[in-house]
């Protein structure tokens, strides 16, 4: 049976919420999920609970915005203690800098004269984290660009016009941050980072130093070479290894939730040792 733990729901940047995803998830006969949405754990209470009526075994999750030696990353925190305090604390940081971006690239766009309001945004969001996506579906739905990757191509990719950065932890902080919630760390599609002038074993091997505890080795669209790789800097480091399809909804309709049909299948064996690697970390802190 097929495991995803790496989805997004409303909440952040996806389209579904997070009991859609887990009905979704049932449908495609996936035994094990995670909800990772961007910065928040606003939507695990109702992904828990719908997967509990269910029967599908759920877990926990974020996918933290975070820097590394100049590299933008994202770290995976599976087993998180979703209630707690100091972790609600250090997200609203992460919070309150996405919203003083989504009004920074609101007012460049402004300023090169196209027509586009942050109501509108509020409008199209609703609830949960609103961030790029979000602007950039927009632009779609007001017919300024032709498809949401267009709009970042000319406005919102880096360097673009209406560019503007935000405030992240770096690797180190939100290691630590994902720890002290009690869970794994875990770095999200590594094959998509280019660490040169180093290696991708050395990059991993400075985050293991930091704390690192696993890294995402089934994702889609990695060849067989790279996931081979992958599976040999984890074992020579004694990392977890993780999968997840990183499905959006219709956010990313390139992209599909796992399941045998959809020809990704990350293998259940992977979600019984994150399991077993969860709670003996989190026995050893208690």
């Amino acid at each position: 049976m097929c495991i995803d733990l790496h989805l997004h729901s409303h909440y952040s940047d996806g389209t579904l919420s997070p009991t859609a995803l887990v009905e979704m998830a049932v449908e495609a006969d996936i035994c094990g999920i995670a909800l990772t949405d961007h910065d928040t754990v606003e939507g695990i209470e109702e992904f828990l609970q719908a997967a509990a009526e269910t029967g599908i075994t759920a877990i926990p999750g974020i996918e933290i915005s975070s820097s590394f030696r100049g590299y933008s990353l994202h770290m995976l925190g599976y087993g998180i203690d979703h209630r707690d305090s100091e972790l609600q604390v250090s997200l609203e940081r992460l919070q309150h800098g996405r919203e003083k971006r989504n009004r920074e690239i609101i007012a460049r766009l402004q300023g090169i004269g196209l027509d586009i309001q942050i109501e509108e945004l509020d409008v199209l969001s609703g609830f949960g984290q609103t961030g790029r996506p979000h602007i950039a579906r927009l632009l779609t739905l007001k017919g300024i660009v032709t498809s949401m990757d267009d709009a970042f191509r000319l406005y919102l990719r880096k360097e673009a016009p209406a560019w503007a950065g935000r405030f992240i932890y770096t690797a180190e902080e939100s290691i630590a941050m994902i720890h002290r919630a009690g869970g794994l760390a875990v770095l999200a599609h590594p094959g998509q980072i280019t660490p040169r002038p180093y290696s991708m074993s050395l990059f991993i091997r400075e985050l293991v130093r930091l704390g690192l505890d696993g890294v995402e080795v089934f994702y889609p669209g990695y060849s067989p070479k790279v996931r081979k790789g992958l599976k040999d800097i984890a074992a020579r480091h004694k990392l977890v290894i993780t999968g997840g399809s990183d499905y959006h909804g219709n956010n990313k309709p390139y992209a599909t939730m796992a399941g045998k049909k959809n020809r990704f299948c990350p293998p259940r064996s992977l979600f019984d040792l994150l399991l077993k690697k969860i709670d003996a970390f989190q026995n050893r802190n208690l």
